[in-house]
């Protein structure tokens, strides 16, 4: 099983200077990771979602990563793939230079981009979203096979050299974004490892394991995206780890209700979140997500919109927040479903910066190590 940690770079009241400041606090985090043992860092890529998300570049952020760490995998968790926010051939490119630049150590993950904010910003269509990314994952797939590339699809391209040629052959590995049972049908139909929520607890992360499984079983390959299948499954593992089990159980469950109001906001066209006291007690915190899942349940179904940020499972708090203790035995529950990687939230916007990295350290002094015991043994 692998551990690896996702980047948002989340922040309350956005300024300039404290939007610089969390950026550098991302870097010094992922840098952290790798010396605590991760095997992987994930950076999303979000446009203009004030507060949930100010990863706008992360390929920019990756690359900064991979020339400060030596070892950790550098995951593009998601890159927005429809045509209106990037042509393939540049993500293609710049996908291998930053292969070539770290020693083969790229992941790249699929998304669709789908918010509306984010296709006001890019003029992309929401019925384009899919069959773009699909065909975008089909392109990037096949784009250094040959010597002159051209593709004639929806999108004309070539023909011409791909340059550089990644270090891994014939590309790095690839995932897809998947939030819903059809989105991970789709993942496993096309052969690309699916990164999952798991916000919605052990549980749900089993069911969407049976529902990937389940899909690979019956595929016959026929809609593969590339020669190399890739099966592997990453669930979301919110958590916050100290010695004081309480205060992390606050902390946690604060920078969870952020998280959840951001979705809410920019899914749901909910109120924007707002920032808490450190000391507003964690039951306090789980009343008001249950509250707000209500009003956002509600609102969607008078606007006609599918209730997406509730089927995320944002409102349940029953995750790894707690001492290193009650880290191993939740990640105990996902080693148990079959979870191929953990894939750590820790930056959540109101958690302070010495927390999250306390919790890395907590993670790869105590939970990372306990595994690898049990997995050599």
């Amino acid at each position: 099983m692998k551990f690896s940690m996702i980047f948002e770079a989340q922040l309350v009241d956005p300024t300039p200077e404290r939007e610089r400041q969390v950026i550098h606090d991302c870097v010094e985090q992922a840098v952290h990771a790798e010396k605590m043992g991760f095997d992987r860092i994930w950076a999303v890529e979000h446009h203009s979602l004030t507060q949930y998300a100010h990863m706008s570049a992360s390929e920019v952020f990756l690359t900064w990563v991979a020339a400060r760490t030596e070892r950790i995998r550098i995951g593009h968790g998601v890159v927005t793939m429809p045509f209106g926010y990037q042509h393939p051939v540049r993500v293609a490119e710049r996908a291998a230079m930053l292969d070539v630049l770290s020693g083969g150590r790229v992941d790249i993950g699929a998304g669709r981009g789908a918010t509306r904010q984010e296709m006001r910003m890019y003029g992309v269509r929401p019925e384009d979203t899919y069959p773009q990314m699909e065909e975008a994952l089909r392109i990037f797939s096949h784009a250094w096979r040959e010597e002159e590339f051209e593709w004639h699809g929806s999108i004309d391209i070539g023909p011409g050299a791909i340059l550089p040629r990644p270090v891994q052959g014939p590309h790095p590995p690839l995932f897809m974004a998947c939030s819903k049972h059809d989105t991970l049908e789709l993942a496993a139909e096309l052969g690309v490892g699916a990164l999952v929520m798991g916000f919605a607890g052990a549980d749900d992360v089993r069911t969407m394991r049976t529902v990937y499984d389940e899909a690979i079983t019956v595929r016959d390959g026929s809609r593969f995206v590339s020669s190399e299948v890739n099966n592997h499954f990453s669930a979301l593992c919110p958590t916050i780890v100290l010695d004081d089990a309480e205060r992390a159980l606050r902390l946690g469950t604060r920078g969870q209700r952020f998280f959840a109001e951001s979705i809410a906001h920019w899914y749901g066209n909910a109120p924007a979140p707002t920032g808490y006291a450190e000391d507003e007690e964690a039951a306090d915190h789980v009343a008001a997500l249950e509250r707000r899942r209500e009003e956002l349940v509600a609102r969607l179904h008078e606007a006609n919109i599918p209730a997406r940020p509730v089927d995320t499972g944002t409102y349940n708090t029953d995750h790894a927040y707690g001492d290193a203790d009650t880290a191993v035995a939740y990640v105990e529950r996902l080693r148990e479903i079959g979870v191929d990687e953990v894939m750590c939230l820790i930056q959540m916007g109101t958690v302070p910066q010495e927390v999250c990295m306390e919790t890395i350290r907590q993670w790869g002094e105590k939970v990372i190590p306990y595994f690898r015991a049990r997995e050599a043994s």
